[in-house]
């Protein structure tokens, strides 16, 4: 009455495995090609990964030139710093002290009922770091620009060392070589 069902004969099994393994090594490739920003250093320089976090870090202070848009993030130990007063208070920022800056391309709102700026394309990424003694001839601050390849998706390192920023920031070198204030709340 009942037939037993015959088990798949070896040729099925061997395509489906095999199908199987293609479609792993597919999904593989795919993940594998995806790039691990934190693994980028800039040569002789900061790497990405002393900067794990970021993200997720205070804002600072936001800016706004002819052609990007940035938000200026920093760690506990420097929004620490600055709500202790640092630097109006003239004194330095501590070691261990990080920004970062975020930066996009610009357009103009297609929504908004007024004209306003917004973000576009994720251009690239600045960071700074205080270590006095990793940094005596730049005042304690390293430097590092990695640019973000939009179509890619991937980041490449910008410079060379830890000085890349140093020779702007010498302008305001009586706020320990930071530009940007922590905006009142």
């Amino acid at each position: 009455m009942f037939e037993k069902p015959s088990p798949p004969s070896r040729g099925l099994r061997a395509a489906s495995a095999a199908a199987f393994g293609i479609g792993l090594a597919v999904l593989g490739g795919i993940a594998f090609a995806a790039q691990d920003k934190y693994t980028l250093r800039v040569p002789n320089g900061l790497a990405f990964s002393e900067f794990r976090g970021y993200e997720n870090w205070n804002v600072v202070s936001i800016a706004q030139t002819d052609e990007v848009l940035k938000v200026i993030v920093a760690n506990p130990a420097m929004i620490n710093a600055y709500r202790a007063g640092v630097p109006g208070n003239s004194k330095p920022f501590p070691d261990g002290s990080k920004i970062a800056k975020i930066q996009w391309t610009q357009k103009k709102s297609t929504e908004a009922p007024f004209v306003v700026n917004v973000p576009d394309t994720f251009k690239d990424i600045f960071f700074i770091e205080k270590d006095s003694k990793r940094f005596p001839a730049t005042g304690g601050w390293g430097y590092a620009l990695f640019n973000h390849n939009a179509a890619a998706d991937t980041f490449t390192p910008d410079g060379m060392g830890t000085d890349c920023g140093y020779a702007c920031h010498v302008a305001v070198k009586a706020k320990d070589y930071i530009f940007h204030p922590y905006q009142k709340r």
